[in-house]
């Protein structure tokens, strides 16, 4: 099993930076693909952000040049740096992690195994 926990969400202004934590504990060695999915009010869930344990990453259209994934070395601490913050950025933002490789494009949350309970964005216009 592996445990995640996400952080630093908060509210901000448009055109302001955000940077989103996720820890992961458990048998975090059998985790190749991790990433950063979001659900606003009243939408589905959407994919953000993903990265492989080798450092590949993929991202939606809507953040490209925006927003950063990243890991460490360990692989026990996913990153999102959100800069350029629009309002329609506003969401719970979730972190997840796979025993499968993300793929070649960006992952759908049916591959992943492991889920955290999110931590909310809030942005102002």
């Amino acid at each position: 099993q592996v445990q995640l926990v996400e952080s630093g969400g908060g509210s901000v202004q448009a055109g302001r930076s955000l940077r989103l934590s996720c820890a992961a504990s458990g048998y975090t060695s059998g985790i190749y693909c991790m990433g950063w999915f979001r659900q606003a009010p009243g939408k589905e869930r959407e994919g953000v952000a993903a990265i492989d344990s080798d450092g590949r990453t993929r991202y939606a259209d809507f953040v490209k040049g925006r927003f950063t994934i990243s890991r460490d070395n360990a692989g026990n601490t996913l990153y999102l740096q959100m800069n350029s913050l629009k309002h329609e950025d506003t969401a719970m933002y979730y972190c997840a992690a796979s025993k499968y490789w993300c793929g070649g494009t960006l992952p759908s949350e049916y591959i992943m195994h492991f889920w955290g309970k999110g931590t909310p964005v809030t942005i102002s216009s």
